[in-house]
C-alpha cells in the first residue's frame, strides 16, 4: 500500500498540472470537440415550412388532425467514460516516464476538462478482465477519487483484452457517451468487431501511450527481457540484425493493424511516446474532432 502522505502529494501534483492544462489550454478545444454530439427531445410544435418530415410526430398529428414535429435540443451535459489499460506492459519505461504515469496524467487531464463543462466522468480499469468500474458522476471530489485510483490501483491480472473491455462498455452504458480508451494497444486479440459496435453506440476516441524502446530494439548484445504480461523471461541477442529486423517488423505490423482497425471503425487515434509532450497530441486530436 502506498504511503498515504506520498499518495496525497502525487494526487495534488497531478491535480495542479492537469487542472491548469484543462482550464488554460483545453477548455475551448474539449468543448468544440465533444459538445453537441447528442440531441435530446425537447417538445412538439406545429409543422412549419422547411421542417424535416422525418421529425413528424405521427401520434400527435393524428390526434390534432394537422402535422406536428418533434423538437430536439443539444444536450448541455456530456458523460465522459475513461477506459484505462492497467495491464502489466504499462509498467515499462525506458525513456521518459513510465507508461503508467503518462496514462494516469492523460486520463486526469481529460477528467478535469470534463468537469469544467459540468460533465459526468466514469472510469473503467481493464486487463484481460474488468478490474474495476466506477460509474459516471460529477464534481471535483469524484475526479480526485478517480486520480487516486489511477495511482494506487493494483490489478489482479497482467494480460490485455481490449475486445472484452469494449463489449462490457457497450453492455453497461445504454446512453451515448464520449469514451476515451487509453492503452498501449499491445494485445493479441482481434478487437475490430467490438470496436466497430462500440464506436457506433458511443463517441469513441483512442489514445495510444508507448515507449520508443518498444518500437525498436537497440544493438546492445545479449539482453534479458521480461514479458510483463506473461511473466516469461527470455534472452535475446540484439546484436543479430535478423533478430532486430524481426522485432521491428512485428512492431510495424502491430501499429499498422491498430491504425487500420481505427480507420475502419471511424475512431480517432493519437499515439504519444513517453518522452513526448502529450499536450500537443491532445490538442491536435481535439482540433481534428472539432473541425468535423
Amino acid at each position: 500500500m502506498t504511503d498515504s502522505n506520498e499518495l496525497l502529494k502525487k494526487v495534488r501534483k497531478i491535480e495542479i498540472k492537469t487542472k491548469g492544462l484543462s482550464q488554460n489550454i483545453f477548455a475551448g478545444e474539449y468543448h468544440s470537440a465533444f459538445k453537441g454530439r447528442g440531441m435530446t427531445f425537447s417538445e412538439v410544435r406545429e409543422y412549419q415550412y422547411g421542417d424535416d418530415i422525418r421529425d413528424i410526430d405521427w401520434n400527435v398529428t393524428a390526434r390534432h388532425n394537422r402535422p406536428y414535429v418533434k423538437v430536439y435540443e443539444e444536450e448541455r451535459e456530456l458523460t465522459l467514460m475513461l477506459l484505462v489499460d492497467v495491464s502489466g506492459s504499462r509498467m515499462f519505461g525506458a525513456q521518459g516516464v513510465q507508461k503508467r504515469e503518462m496514462i494516469a496524467e492523460i486520463a486526469a487531464t481529460l477528467a478535469f476538462s470534463a468537469i469544467q463543462n459540468n460533465d459526468k466522468v466514469g472510469l473503467m480499469f481493464f486487463t484481460d478482465k474488468i478490474e474495476k468500474f466506477i460509474p459516471p458522476k460529477k464534481g471535483k471530489k469524484h475526479i480526485l477519487l478517480l486520480i487516486r485510483e489511477m495511482l494506487e490501483f493494483k490489478p489482479e491480472s497482467n494480460g490485455t483484452d481490449i475486445n472484452m473491455a469494449l463489449e462490457y462498455l457497450t453492455g453497461i452504458l445504454k446512453k451515448r457517451c464520449a469514451t476515451f480508451i487509453v492503452s498501449d494497444f499491445i494485445d493479441t486479440h482481434d478487437y475490430y468487431k467490438s470496436m466497430s459496435i462500440a464506436s457506433r453506440k458511443h463517441d469513441l476516441t483512442a489514445i495510444q501511450v508507448y515507449d520508443k524502446r518498444e518500437a525498436q530494439l537497440p544493438d546492445v548484445g545479449l539482453m534479458k527481457l521480461l514479458d510483463a504480461e506473461s511473466g516469461e523471461m527470455k534472452w535475446i541477442d540484439t546484436s543479430s540484425k535478423k533478430v532486430r529486423q524481426a522485432y521491428n517488423k512485428w512492431w510495424y505490423e502491430r501499429q499498422l493493424n491498430m491504425n487500420v482497425t481505427m480507420q475502419r471503425c471511424k475512431v480517432d487515434v493519437a499515439s504519444v511516446a513517453t518522452d513526448e509532450d502529450y499536450v500537443k497530441s491532445l490538442m491536435g486530436l481535439f482540433k481534428k474532432r472539432g473541425a468535423k
